[in-house]
């Protein structure tokens, strides 16, 4: 054993990632006797978000609250430890001779250097999310999480049918804007400029009343947060009450470059139905695999199911 790797510290299963993926996986982990280590960034995706929306028991709750209370019942077992504030460096594969199954090493970067250490572990989850880059217009971010979001499931409703902003600089915005106007007959599509609309594409969203405006967006204007037009270049308001972002989002998958995973064409990890990566005894669950709903419960769900692979391939017993 590498004389940087305490052998005190080895684990079931190290947990990537304190969102609501890696914590309903510990959670289902510890509740199965597995010694468990989550490390936590502390730094969330939706850090900006006021009020969460959607998940069962919970609708409405700050998603900081929903990430504590999580927590808290996570760090209630013995079986489990949360580093807050810590990152993975990186992640290699090496054999133990005293200790064949425990084949990964984690090291891990703390915010004090009594907290950075290398550990063993049997199973590693990745639950790492997203970074996001938001479309590169002026003043953007004063207004996201309160009255502009990412997430057309998660606020939609309290949208209710005012006139919105659809803003984005990807290529797939003519699919999100049905999805907007689902929610609301009053929607403006802004490409800023950049991205692109079909001609077909163009008129199926005018013969639904959507208005595409292909001109780069000079402000966004309002008041505490509340959005209240867009002013385009060249000096037009188009009023609006919110709306809805289309970021670009980054898989936060760096630390795992050298054990050459699958990924997808986005940067996505690769994994079967119950979260299991190309890497044995690696899985993982949450935004960090290929795309799909971006809500909390999902990810929740997907964590869970992940942690019962888990424990089966751990135990050698197939699921049923």
């Amino acid at each position: 054993m590498n004389d940087d790797v305490r052998s005190e510290e080895r684990y079931d299963c190290v947990v990537i990632g304190a969102g609501p993926a890696g914590l309903s996986a510990a959670l289902n982990l510890t509740r199965a006797r597995m010694r468990v280590l989550v490390v936590d960034s502390d730094r969330p995706r939706h850090a900006a978000t006021l009020v969460s929306h959607g998940f069962l028991t919970r609708d409405g709750v700050p998603p900081h609250e929903l990430r504590r209370l999580a927590r808290e019942e996570v760090e209630r077992y013995p079986e489990a430890e949360v580093l807050q504030r810590c990152s993975v460096a990186s992640i290699d594969v090496e054999a133990d001779a005293d200790a064949p199954a425990l084949r990964f090493v984690t090291r891990i970067t703390g915010r004090t250097p009594s907290l950075s250490r290398s550990v063993r572990s049997r199973t590693v989850l990745v639950a790492t999310g997203l970074r996001e880059t938001l479309p590169d217009v002026p003043g953007l971010r004063g207004f996201y999480g309160m009255s502009l979001f990412s997430c057309v499931a998660c606020d939609g409703y309290e949208m209710g049918s005012r006139p919105l902003a659809l803003i984005g600089e990807t290529d797939d915005l003519f699919r999100r804007a049905l999805l907007v106007a689902q929610w609301s007959p009053q929607v403006t599509v802004f490409t800023n400029g950049v991205a692109r609309l079909t001609p077909n594409e163009e008129t199926d969203l005018g013969d639904r009343g959507i208005r595409v405006e292909r001109r780069a967006i000079d402000e966004l204007e309002g008041d505490r947060g509340q959005l209240t037009a867009v002013r385009l270049r060249g000096g037009e308001r188009v009023a609006v009450t919110g709306g809805f972002v289309r970021p670009v989002w980054h898989p936060i998958v760096d630390f795992l470059a050298s054990l050459n995973l699958d990924i997808d064409g986005s940067g996505h990890l690769i994994t079967d139905r119950d979260g299991r990566t190309s890497l044995p005894g690696m899985y993982a669950a949450g935004d960090v695999t290929a795309p799909g709903p971006q809500q909390l419960i999902v990810a929740a769900g997907a964590g869970a199911r992940s942690a019962a692979s888990i424990t089966h391939d751990l135990l050698g017993v197939a699921a049923g």
